[in-house]
């Protein structure tokens, strides 16, 4: 007779019991596989889940982005001018706007479709013509040495290079002299405002007699300047001389006349990092960014284009052809502009990541592009638009 171990059963290789049942190894890589493709399904999906909201986010924030801009640039362009008549309103002498337009000619290309990159002469670029605070620098009437406050004797003459104001209401001469600073600005306006100038000081203000003594380089005989001894072009007739008949402009300011510091505030591009152009707003030294990636900027103006004050029907994006003809007027005649229109095109950050298929209609790049445009009718100009 055969005997059976007394500790245990005798084991019948090649079947599996209750205590050593498991998956095979052919059950595992089913297993596997099949984990695999659920996961690789689930990663797909939330990776076009990731860009899809990705996009969406940089759309949401260039929408946001545009609009704040559009918001800042209106707000500055609406009081354009306001603060020049003191207690004046002259709406038909307007000076609050300069603009200098880029032309990009039909045979060439300011963009490079290959970096994707906008250079300088894609963009326009205005400046606003606005006076200092009131409050840090009050306006003041010009005189002469004597520092008296005739209206029609007590003159002061720009084309001599020097000229003289009296003390600011409610502060001495010493306390007026330390307003004016070597490289401020300056607009000469007479009571009227029928005539006009404007010089870049090339020395602080100083105390001079019984007035304070303002020393820059002298205008011409006329009240016409260069374009270097007034970057505002407010009186330059862009660097062409002699300026044209009825052009405003004098030399010669009263003690009823005004002397006004101003604080202009220029926007333009900055080009300088070709992956992202940045529109920037300049104000007494200190430049900020208003928007990234902006990939236009074009500045129009509608114009007073003839003698009977017709205005143009549409909006001429070239400074250079602002004039009016039938009264014989140079070009770039800023004092005809009376509505201003400003076009801004961003976009979402350049995405080159390899296998990004995405190409906008605009230009072609990978990115979203979205775009806005103001129109405003500065404050200084007339309702008849």
């Amino acid at each position: 007779m055969r005997r059976v171990p007394r500790h245990g059963r005798a084991k019948v290789w090649g079947r599996r019991t209750g205590a050593d049942s498991g998956f095979t190894l052919i059950e595992l890589l089913v297993a596997t596989a099949c984990f695999l493709v659920v996961s690789a399904t689930a990663f797909s999906l939330f990776n076009q889940q990731q860009v899809s909201a990705s996009a969406l986010k940089g759309q949401v924030g260039l929408n946001l982005a545009l609009r704040n801009a559009a918001t800042q640039l209106q707000m500055d362009l609406v009081n354009a001018g306001s603060g020049y008549f003191q207690g004046l309103n002259i709406p038909t002498w307007p000076v609050g706007v300069t603009i200098v337009n880029h032309v990009v000619s039909t045979t060439s290309s300011c963009y490079d479709s290959t970096t994707f990159a906008y250079g300088s002469s894609c963009f326009d670029q205005f400046t606003i013509i606005a006076t200092a605070d009131p409050a840090t620098s009050p306006p003041v009437h010009a005189t002469d040495t004597t520092g008296g406050s005739s209206a029609t004797a007590n003159c002061s003459n720009t084309s001599s290079g020097t000229a003289y104001a009296q003390p600011a209401s409610g502060l001495t001469l010493a306390q007026t002299a330390v307003l004016f600073h070597a490289g401020d600005q300056l607009l000469f306006l007479n009571g009227t405002g029928s005539k006009i100038t404007s010089v870049v000081l090339t020395a602080p203000g100083r105390v001079a007699g019984s007035a304070v003594q303002l020393t820059f380089n002298p205008t011409n005989a006329n009240g016409s300047n260069s374009l270097s001894n007034d970057p505002l072009d407010i009186t330059a007739c862009d660097g062409r001389q002699p300026c044209t008949a009825g052009n405003k402009l004098g030399a010669q300011f009263c003690g009823g006349d005004w002397i006004l510091k101003l604080a202009p505030i220029t926007y333009s591009v900055d080009s300088s990092e070709p992956g992202n152009p940045r529109l920037m707003r300049s104000q007494s030294g200190n430049s900020a960014v208003v928007m990234d990636q902006i990939i236009g900027f074009k500045v129009g103006a509608a114009i007073w284009n003839d003698s009977t004050s017709t205005m143009t029907a549409r909006y001429n994006y070239d400074a250079s052809t602002y004039s009016n003809q039938a009264a014989n007027d140079q070009a770039y005649n800023f004092t005809l502009i009376r509505s201003v229109r400003v076009s801004l095109i961003g976009r979402t950050a350049p995405n080159s990541v390899p296998g990004n298929l995405f190409r906008n209609a605009f230009d072609q790049g990978p990115y979203m592009v979205q775009g806005t445009a103001v129109v405003v009718n500065p404050r200084n100009m007339s309702m008849n638009d």
